[in-house]
């Protein structure tokens, strides 16, 4: 029995019978992966009652653990006050993850109930989008007015330590009477000029920071050439409303490379999870299924139209999806520089021409390499010169085909405000079939009496 498995089952064990003292010295044994993993295969009832048993932090820290959407589905099914204080407890950025995945009744519920501070700051960062500086900032930092002195500074902090314990403060940020940055203070700044000096006479004036619009790709560009512990995040007024910190930035960086692929992959809806219900499961992987039942019953008419040569030269089914799949490679490589070029802002969707020039001398040179490997392979089998002419000339022109339009299509896409991501791998593929069927089966038309006996 894996370790995963007996976990959960001691989970269960613990939350049946309502032994807490039991449950919270288990779950200390385990690191968070481990609880991560034990927690979502249980069943939905045992993971809240599970979190209920628990006092808010620890609970907090097993909301942190495991994926958003999974704990958006626990969450709702809580009580409203007992949901509330377990999510008061998380970090400020992960608690608006949970609440923009959230149903829009819920999260209003859950803001209503909230401390009024906090849930001023939740509703201000909710209204960013999730892919910018301002959706993925922190709330938990430490700003003083730059009229302050240092003592004033330190008493503040001994007064508030218990609650300055979780904040990040690698760094101290100075902000004038309007809260608009001013300057920044490192930790040690504090700690030997005189204690009646002013933090504005102290203060890295001028601090680097981002704007509070600033997209994923820009601020991971901003910590590969800063080393900083964080970064301030201001609006169009300068006034400080955040911080961004590079482990954040890492982690958004990947969760919109997941999205990607997944969508690539043919994930609608969102990310999928084993532990999720089967008809939601189901659904996301049908939207993309069906829709290609139709795209792939268009590739296949064109064989419909060509089915006597296809039964006279019956060696050519052998060759039809080998023409198609190297294509449709050549085509999603396009593909992928093009959406790669596009999230760095290196091209963009009026620059059609510039892309299609670029991988035409691509798509020539590939065309012909491939198609005379393909060919050659072709006239070893059957010692026909015809037919290998069919094979490489149909694969180098499907070649240069699916690599202009594998290049062109995200383009096209992102203009079109569509996801390229979504939209281009079933439209290349059934154009790269359609175009392969058809150059193969009509090259043969051609010189079919050249073909007979193959």
């Amino acid at each position: 029995m894996s370790k995963e498995v007996a976990s959960s089952k001691q989970l269960t064990e613990f939350v049946k019978e309502n032994r807490v003292v039991e449950l919270s010295d288990y779950l200390s044994t385990l690191d968070s992966s481990d609880i991560a993993r034990a927690v979502v295969r249980l069943d939905m009832d045992d993971q809240v009652k599970l979190l209920g048993m628990l006092d808010p932090e620890s609970a907090a820290e097993i909301i942190e653990g495991i994926p958003d959407l999974h704990a958006v589905e626990v969450v709702e099914e809580m009580p409203t006050e007992k949901a509330v204080a377990i999510l008061e407890e998380l970090e400020s950025d992960h608690l608006v993850d949970v609440l923009s995945e959230m149903d829009g009744d819920a999260s209003k519920a859950i803001l209503d109930s909230m401390d009024h501070e906090d849930a001023v700051e939740a509703r201000m960062m909710l209204e960013y989008p999730a892919d910018c500086a301002g959706g993925i900032m922190i709330s938990e930092y430490l700003s003083f007015n730059q009229d302050l002195t240092i003592k004033d500074v330190l008493e503040n902090l001994q007064t508030n330590q218990e609650e300055y314990a979780d904040y990040h403060v690698q760094y101290f940020y100075v902000v004038d009477e309007q809260e608009r940055l001013t300057g920044v203070l490192r930790v040690h700044d504090l700690l030997f000029p005189p204690r009646s000096k002013q933090l504005k006479e102290i203060m890295i004036s001028s601090p680097l920071s981002v704007a509070d619009m600033t997209g994923l790709t820009e601020l991971d560009q901003f910590f590969e050439e800063h080393t900083l512990f964080g970064v301030p995040v201001v609006d169009k007024n300068n006034v400080l409303v955040g911080i961004v910190l590079p482990d954040r930035v890492e982690e958004a960086v990947n969760k919109r490379k997941t999205r990607t692929f997944l969508r690539i992959s043919g994930i609608i809806g969102g990310e999928e999870f084993r532990t999720m219900p089967l008809l939601s499961r189901s659904g996301r992987r049908l939207a993309w299924l069906t829709m290609n039942i139709g795209l792939n019953i268009i590739a296949a008419s064109v064989i419909a139209m060509y089915q006597d040569t296809l039964a006279a030269v019956i060696t050519l089914a052998v060759f039809l999806p080998m023409v198609s799949d190297m294509s449709g490679c050549s085509g999603n490589q396009a593909v992928a520089v093009s959406m790669r070029e596009l999230s760095l802002g290196l091209i963009r969707p009026g620059e059609l021409l510039w892309v299609l020039l670029k991988e035409m001398r691509v798509g020539i040179l590939n065309g012909l390499v491939l198609g005379l490997i393909l060919g050659s392979i072709a006239f070893l089998w059957k010692g026909n010169i015809w037919l290998a002419l069919v094979i490489g000339g149909a694969l180098a022109a499907n070649t240069l085909v699916s690599v202009l339009l594998g290049g062109m299509l995200p383009l096209l896409l992102k203009g079109l405000r569509l996801d390229p991501a979504l939209v281009s791998s079933p439209l290349l593929t059934t154009v790269t079939d359609m175009c392969g069927f058809f150059f193969v089966l009509n090259f043969a038309a051609m010189v079919l009496p050249k073909l007979q006996g193959v």
